[in-house]
């Protein structure tokens, strides 16, 4: 008997777990967490806020997996839920830096002790989130499922509810971003 291409194995896991099964939604959470991550930065921009946000993610995910209507839709939904968890976050993060900066009068940087070619591949990493990071969220959130996901055009399409030729014109329009951003930076 062949598997229909719509065939998601997840569908009877999310039952399980609406059902109350700690196992299943462990799996689940194991195997979702990489994506989910993604959504996150995607979003948020953050690197450093990711394992927060998206512990309050999961325990979203554990209190409301009975508000999701339409098991087969348990993608998008995540999706919404790890993309509204960072989108507080990050305005949770705006306003503690704006405390910050008014209390503060200058920041006091801890001298390093990291060797340089370390701190030359953590400067371009750095480079490379920052760069990420402030690209606009139209194109941010795309370039983050594709190429720190992998996810396929199609499956990006799906869960943003674009069209893949759109997908694929964002993509493009983000990877021409990023270059003129890093020019000569990297």
């Amino acid at each position: 008997m062949a598997v229909s291409a719509d065939f998601d194995p997840e569908l009877a896991v999310i039952e399980a777990i609406r059902r109350g099964d700690r196992q299943a939604f462990e799996g689940f959470l194991r195997r979702q967490s990489r994506w989910v991550s993604g959504v996150i930065f995607g979003v948020l921009g953050d690197a450093g806020r990711v394992d927060d946000v998206g512990q309050q993610v999961w325990l979203s995910v554990w209190r409301r997996i009975g508000d999701l209507r339409e098991v087969r839709r348990w993608r998008p939904w995540l999706y919404r839920l790890a993309r509204n968890a960072a989108l507080d976050a990050g305005r949770e993060l705006t306003r503690q830096r704006a405390a910050m900066q008014q209390t503060l009068a200058e920041p006091v940087l801890p001298v390093s002790q990291t060797p340089p070619d370390e701190l030359m591949a953590a400067e371009r990493q750095q480079l490379m989130f920052q760069a990420i990071r402030s690209l606009p969220a139209l194109y941010r959130e795309p370039f983050v499922l594709r190429h720190l996901e992998g996810w396929s055009y199609r499956q990006i399409g799906e869960l943003l509810d674009l069209r893949v030729d759109t997908v694929e014109t964002r993509l493009v329009r983000a990877r021409r971003l990023l270059r003129e951003m890093l020019q000569g930076k990297v």
